[in-house]
């Protein structure tokens, strides 16, 4: 009978595995300092460099960050921060788009379906601040990636799933250079942010009307846009995705939970 190797973990991944573990669970908290080089070396019985190997994979991670004085402190990681990770490693299985669109599609429709279950005035006030300046912008022929991004995301928080956020946002960190795609292409430039905003329109004026069908309708139909104003691009949809963190939002997001 052949036997298999034992995969035994090196030192430092045994203290960093206690780390991560001790902050997931709550035995270190946001704000706490990580012990010090020194405890965690004889806590361990190794040397303060493995230590740091250690302490440099738990910081990479995002659960901890140094503050002015280099001390590294415990932290709640951002939506980007856990996102991101979850983005490297579909781009490193080579994810298409038509891939990201398909999920990205149902993606949507569950945002506009939650966020329509939970309605709230201040929504449709976000939507349509977005929308005006969407308008301003194709106008002036200026790039309205940043502001087709939020409108997406508005819907999103409306939700109030964090579990949802953290889950799109992967999805998006892809998405998001391929809309760049359609905005600056010579055969798309024009065309694609006059349909986007059409298509905001529709789905702002379901909102604002309290008609949840008719939005789901109006998303559907923008989702279904996407492959179509690709290919006028000229460019394949079953290209490998790129990554991209998603630019910080131009105005404030309203706390839907007020």
């Amino acid at each position: 009978m052949k036997s298999k190797k034992l995969a035994i973990p090196r030192a430092y991944q045994v203290i960093q595995q206690a780390l991560e573990q001790a902050i997931v669970t709550g035995d270190l908290e946001p704000g706490e300092p990580l012990p010090t080089e020194t405890e965690l070396a004889e806590k361990f019985g190794v040397t303060r460099h493995t230590v740091r190997e250690a302490m440099r994979v738990v910081e990479q991670s995002g659960l901890v960050q140094r503050d002015a004085g280099r001390r590294l402190h415990v932290v709640r990681p951002s939506h980007d921060a856990l996102a991101l990770v979850t983005s490297r490693a579909l781009m490193m299985q080579r994810v298409t788009l038509r891939e990201l669109w398909e999920i990205g599609t149902q993606i949507e429709m569950f945002s506009i379906d939650v966020a329509m279950s939970r309605l709230k005035p201040t929504l449709a006030e976000a939507l349509e601040a977005n929308v005006a300046k969407t308008e301003k912008a194709v106008k002036a022929g200026e790039t309205i990636t940043d502001l087709d991004m939020e409108f997406h995301w508005l819907i999103a928080k409306a939700t109030e799933n964090r579990a949802f956020h953290v889950t799109r946002e992967a999805i998006a960190q892809l998405f998001f250079p391929a809309l760049e795609h359609l905005y600056f292409l010579p055969k798309t430039k024009k065309e694609s942010p006059r349909h986007v905003l059409e298509a905001h329109k529709q789905i702002l004026e379901a909102i604002k009307a309290e008609d949840a069908k008719a939005a789901r309708e109006a998303m559907a139909r923008h989702m279904a846009d996407f492959p179509r104003s690709f290919k006028s691009a000229g460019l394949d949809i079953d290209m490998p995705s790129e990554i991209r963190e998603v630019p910080t939002l131009a105005i404030s997001v309203p706390d839907f939970r007020k």
